[in-house]
């Protein structure tokens, strides 16, 4: 018997081998780690580039208005006048620090204020005003004092509720010790310690030494406080006082542990 032809044992020996899947792709090796490096730097690069240009060079993040709050006595125009903030700058380079500095300069009614960025076009202006605890009068005009005795503005009229201080200090060793702007100190403390009503009802706090300062309330009624220590306990003491004597004349509170009151 013949054994098979060439022919047939070719075509046993391609059925026996397993077949391989077509390549796909171009051939030769991938990226290296080097490659792979310098591509993610350039990404990088442009990613900043582009940011840089959004933040400094485009007209997207561009300073378009200024917002003010928290006036009072001020106008919003005055504030934002005296800011001079830089509109048309990019917002990102707007120094708001500067900005604080020139309100609290230009308006020393100003106490404090926070300048903020507000994305993508703003600025906001949070404005808190000093508050007046007394008056000094000169001339026709009044000088506004606040709590902390920051001489802050001239007026041509006294705000209301806010006492007149007398400041006529006697030749004596507490002016020679302490001098008159420590004495000022002390009337701006006790004005700060007094009661609400109180407060509202004071036309005059009168200073002569550090130990005698004098209150004119409405309706001719008069306070001896004396110094400005234990404040807060001479206002609870000449409250009560006030409340348990609503027709008395005179408080003497000078020695809270043993007030007085009196008809005049």
């Amino acid at each position: 018997m013949a054994g098979p032809t060439t022919a047939q044992r070719g075509e046993a020996e391609r059925a026996d081998t397993p077949a391989r899947p077509p390549h796909i792709g171009p051939q030769g090796p991938g990226l290296t780690g080097r490659t792979r490096l310098i591509l993610a730097a350039l990404g990088l690069v442009m990613i900043s580039a582009a940011t840089v240009w959004v933040l400094y060079g485009s007209s997207w993040l561009r300073l378009e208005r200024v917002t003010t709050t928290g006036t009072d006595v001020l106008t919003r125009s005055e504030v934002e006048a005296a800011a001079a903030a830089p509109v048309g700058s990019p917002l990102i380079s707007v120094d708001t620090g500067a900005i604080a500095d020139r309100l609290r300069q230009k308006l020393p009614r100003i106490d404090s204020v926070d300048v903020v960025r507000s994305w993508p076009h703003g600025v906001s202006l949070k404005v808190t005003e000093r508050k007046p605890v007394l008056l000094v009068e000169k001339g026709e005009k009044f000088i506004e004092v606040d709590a902390q005795g920051v001489r802050f503005a001239t007026v041509d009229k006294a705000p209301a509720h806010v006492p007149l201080l007398e400041l006529k200090p006697d030749r004596s060793a507490s002016l020679r010790r302490f001098g008159g702007d420590r004495l000022l100190r002390e009337a701006v403390r006790v004005a700060g310690d007094l009661p609400g009503k109180v407060a509202g009802e004071t036309e005059v706090v009168r200073v002569t030494s550090y130990d005698s300062a004098v209150l004119e309330l409405t309706g001719g009624r008069t306070v001896m406080w004396g110094s400005g220590e234990q404040g807060p306990v001479k206002a609870r003491v000449l409250a009560a006082l006030m409340k348990a004597s609503p027709k008395a004349g005179h408080f003497d509170v000078s020695a809270p542990t043993a007030p007085a009151v009196s008809k005049s």
